[in-house]
């Protein structure tokens, strides 16, 4: 737990680096987007998941293969020279964190609210819409929807907005059961 408590930690102090980086040069719209697309490489390429992720890439190949990435995707120069950065401070493997940092602290500038749902299974169309309502009316912000599907939480949904967690999935709802039985 501490591990990622560090972890988040770190990669809030990257991300608020970026955007104020970022905010400075006027250019939050394009280092957004340029994120935003590493992050679905990110979830669609098991080598680029490995390359900053695992520990047996150096600090070195890390940045060397980012810098190659961020190249081809003619990504704008702030979010270039990030990459290198964190891959120099031996921190690539934060990336996604540091892209969900940068997203929440984008969108609050918006004044919009970041959040990130987890289901079992993809939402529908009409789902979404009803969730995203639901977020607008409780938050009274307009939200900025991630959505993410966990088959472990086994069914219902688990919605993060900042620090806060609402979970109504039916693995934590087994898990308390589980708990209150020990109790028993």
């Amino acid at each position: 737990m501490a591990d990622q408590s560090n972890a988040s930690m770190v990669a809030g102090r990257y991300g608020r680096a970026l955007f104020d980086l970022a905010s400075e040069q006027n250019s939050v719209a394009a280092v957004e987007a340029d994120l935003r697309s590493l992050k679905t490489a990110l979830a669609e390429s098991r080598d680029l998941r490995a390359l900053v992720g695992s520990p047996a890439f150096g600090a070195a190949d890390k940045a060397k293969g980012l810098a190659a990435i961020a190249e081809k995707a003619q990504l704008h120069p702030t979010t270039r020279k990030f990459l290198g950065l964190l891959a120099a401070n031996g921190r690539a493997s934060a990336l996604s964190e540091v892209i969900r940092a940068f997203e929440a602290l984008a969108a609050q500038a918006r004044g919009a609210v970041s959040a990130e749902v987890t289901t079992a299974v993809p939402l529908s169309a009409a789902q979404a819409k009803g969730v995203a309502a639901a977020l607008r009316q409780a938050l009274g912000k307009e939200p900025e929807i991630a959505t993410r599907v966990d088959p472990a939480i086994l069914g219902g949904i688990r919605v993060k907005v900042g620090s806060r967690l609402f979970d109504a999935s039916l693995r934590s709802k087994l898990d308390s059961l589980k708990f209150a039985l020990k109790r028993a």
